[in-house]
């Protein structure tokens, strides 16, 4: 487990140093990501030891949002004030998401070749 969280840790050090050095508009850690994804797919395989971590890290992710939500009632007083341009900007950026992941999908669909037909199956009318 903690040669599991070196490497992990060493993959979002790794990440935070290339965007320092490059000026990459990309969070650190996405980075680092991307370098923990390249070396799985260099080996082939994901080392048991690192999947197992991992999981057990995935698995506690909500704890992760109990700063967030402390943070939220620190301003709540600010949220009062400010909820119709927050709401505003909820409310855009979740229509802008779901556009853009419909027309990704549509842009892939045609890319790989989707279906000839709505029939997912294959089996016709009946």
């Amino acid at each position: 487990m903690i040669a599991a969280l070196t490497v992990l840790l060493a993959c979002q050090l790794a990440g935070e140093v290339l965007v320092r050095l490059t000026d990459l508009p990309v969070p650190g850690p996405v980075l680092g990501l991307v370098i923990l994804l390249i070396g799985i797919g260099a080996t082939g395989r994901i080392p048991q030891d690192l999947r197992e971590t991992a999981t057990g890290l995935l698995t506690h992710l909500s704890l992760l949002f109990v700063p967030a939500g402390v943070g939220v009632m620190l301003h709540f007083e600010r949220i009062g004030t400010e909820w119709l341009a927050l709401l505003a900007a909820l409310l855009l950026s979740t229509w802008a998401t779901i556009a853009v992941s419909a027309l990704v999908f549509v842009g892939v669909t045609r890319m790989v070749g989707g279906a000839e037909t709505d029939d997912p199956d294959g089996e016709g009318t009946r």
